[in-house]
């Protein structure tokens, strides 16, 4: 068939892609948009949604199994992962439901199925789903691929049938002992959710210390936490090898101490995600990619080819579900709006959610004095929140870096119960430039965590 040709082109429908196509046809271009999996992206299909299901199973085993500490008799608990699984299909069906029928019901957009490659700059085959090829043109291309698993090369890797963030999802019954590889955020949510629901679990990370992006001191909480709930860490372990065994799997692992063999039942390779550009072949449309293979980006969300943007977690940087849909704002703006919108500058907030919430927004201590910043500090651990007490959820520290000079909040980490609220308000104030001595003398509502805030701003130092 003819190349067909559009006004513009979005390659894949995730959290930015599909709003993306939205503006443009409502602003009369012709658009087609290419998804080579689910519409709605990893985070309805894969990520955010499914796994945020599960969380929430987990916690109230959690909670169910702690019954006695606050009066309550429940007797033995158990979990059925089946209809754990099942609820959370259940509700990524829906979410999947809502962007695929917002997806097909607007007007002026075709939507093709199958896995897009550039042939030229501005030419694209898509290799349809169904059988068959097609070939499209267009003068503007929107390039939204994401990220997939990325997995190290080690002995025996191929071999073993290992888990991934989407099949241990997918699991009927709870493993006996769950060897996760990789102690960042993928690694620690799954980790901590197996461990509530029944299983042996063993953390096996590279570096010195978990979730080595945060505050030291978060990390060194972190770990605690895990070890009072029964889970092994292992740090500064490295993964050499992987083979069968029985009805498990045996992990090699060279650390500080020599190497060890530790057997598990299954093992979950969370060791990061890389970009989904190898099957687009970017090099045929002069798109430049990193070393990595991420497409690098000005503020304004441009590659180095007129007419080609790229959006979300493909372009590298923050790698948030949020994040992507604010770039779906930015380009509405530039392209629709007054203009002027940029990634420059923009507060950048996210939330680890295991138990308690790992919230951060903004910069770390370190992050600042390296940026040459005058910083004070503020820190305290949820043991003096009231609320926390009341309901006995006392694990975890709040820390807020500020500018000495000016008394603007340069970022914050809340790590304890209703860390990703709390830390939203201290976000708004960092938006509007609001000084922390107004979050400091504000007359936040009794009992909430949020009243914690009055504490942590009156200990700057």
């Amino acid at each position: 068939m003819p190349a067909e040709h559009y006004d513009a082109i979005v390659i894949g429908a995730g959290q930015s892609g599909g709003p993306l196509t939205g503006a443009l046809t409502s602003n009369g271009k012709t658009t087609a948009l290419i998804e080579r999996s689910k519409l709605g992206g990893t985070c309805v299909n894969w990520g955010c949604t499914p796994t945020k299901t599960m969380v929430a199973s987990a916690r109230v085993a959690h909670l169910a199994k702690r019954a006695g500490d606050y009066g309550v008799n429940t007797g033995p608990v158990s979990v059925d992962l089946s209809t754990v699984r099942q609820r959370k299909r259940d509700i990524v069906d829906m979410f999947h439901g809502g962007s695929s029928n917002a997806i097909h019901s607007t007007e002026g957009l075709d939507v093709y199925m199958g896995e897009a490659s550039f042939t030229g700059e501005k030419t694209i085959t898509v290799a349809l789903n169904e059988g068959g090829t097609r070939e499209l043109t267009a003068d503007q291309i929107f390039i939204n691929t994401g990220t997939e698993p990325r997995f190290p090369p080690v002995d025996g890797i191929d071999d073993v049938p290992y888990l991934t963030s989407t099949t241990i999802m997918e699991l009927a019954e709870v493993p006996d002992h769950l060897i996760v590889v990789g102690g960042g955020y993928i690694g620690l949510e799954f980790g901590q959710m197996f461990r509530r629901f029944g299983a042996n679990v063993t953390i096996i990370n590279s570096g010195d210390r978990l979730v080595n992006r945060e505050e030291p001191e978060v990390s060194e909480e972190v770990q605690r936490i895990f070890e009072e709930d029964g889970i092994d860490v292992y740090l500064g372990a490295r993964l050499e090898g992987l083979a069968n065994h029985l009805n498990g799997v045996v992990a090699t692992v060279a650390g500080k101490g020599g190497t060890v063999d530790i057997t598990g039942s299954h093992v979950l390779m969370a060791t990061g995600r890389r970009p989904a550009t190898r099957a687009l072949s970017p090099e045929n449309s002069r798109v430049e990619v990193d070393d990595h293979g991420f497409v690098p980006v000005n503020d304004r969300l441009e590659t180095n080819v007129p007419g080609i943007w790229a959006i979300g977690d493909v372009k590298g940087g923050p790698a948030f579900t949020h994040i992507s849909f604010d770039e779906y704002r930015i380009l509405s703006t530039n392209l629709f709006g007054n203009g002027g919108a940029s990634i420059e500058s923009r507060v950048v907030p996210y939330v680890v959610f295991i138990d308690p919430e790992l919230a951060r927004v903004g910069m770390s201590e370190r992050e600042a004095r390296d940026a040459g910043y005058t910083v004070q500090t503020a820190s305290m651990p949820m043991t003096s929140v009231a609320r926390a007490l009341e309901t006995d959820e006392t694990r975890g520290l709040m820390k807020a870096v500020i500018d000495g000079d000016t008394n603007q909040i340069l970022g914050a980490t809340i790590f304890g119960i209703a860390g990703g609220e709390i830390m939203s308000i201290i976000q708004l104030a960092m938006i509007t430039g609001t000084p922390y001595t107004t979050m400091r003398d504000a007359p936040f509502a009794h009992p909430t965590v949020a009243e914690a805030l009055n504490n942590l701003f009156s200990n700057v130092e």
